[in-house]
């Protein structure tokens, strides 16, 4: 098992910046890729970015150039910074860790609202 915490959310104004964090415990061995998921009111949950275990990120299109994803081995901490926030990035942030077999694992989430 893979127990994972998210924290950092909050409400932020258009223009601003957060930074998310995702702690894991437990089995963390053999991950196979890390990353960042948003569900907005009445949509779907979408995959915002991703981190493979040698390093290979990939963003949504809608936050690249904005978003960084990165992570502290010796913390077992993934981050999100996020940079000229939108409303439209108003959602609940979860962290997901896929583990060798393709075994996925959730964090409760972390609300961000972006509104004036």
């Amino acid at each position: 098992q893979v127990q994972l915490m998210e924290s950092g959310g909050g409400l932020v104004q258009p223009g601003g910046s957060l930074r998310l964090s995702c702690a894991a415990s437990g089995k963390i061995s053999a991950i196979s890729v890390l990353g960042w998921h948003r569900q907005a009111p009445g949509k779907q949950r979408e995959v915002v970015a991703t981190m493979t275990a040698a390093g290979r990120i990939n963003y949504v299109d809608a936050v690249k150039g904005r978003f960084s994803i990165s992570r502290d081995i010796a913390k077992n901490t993934l981050y999100l910074q996020m940079n000229s926030l939108k409303p439209e990035d108003t959602a609940v942030y979860f962290c997901n860790v896929v583990r060798g077999g393709g075994i996925n694992y959730w964090g409760n989430g972390t609300l961000v609202t972006v509104s004036s």
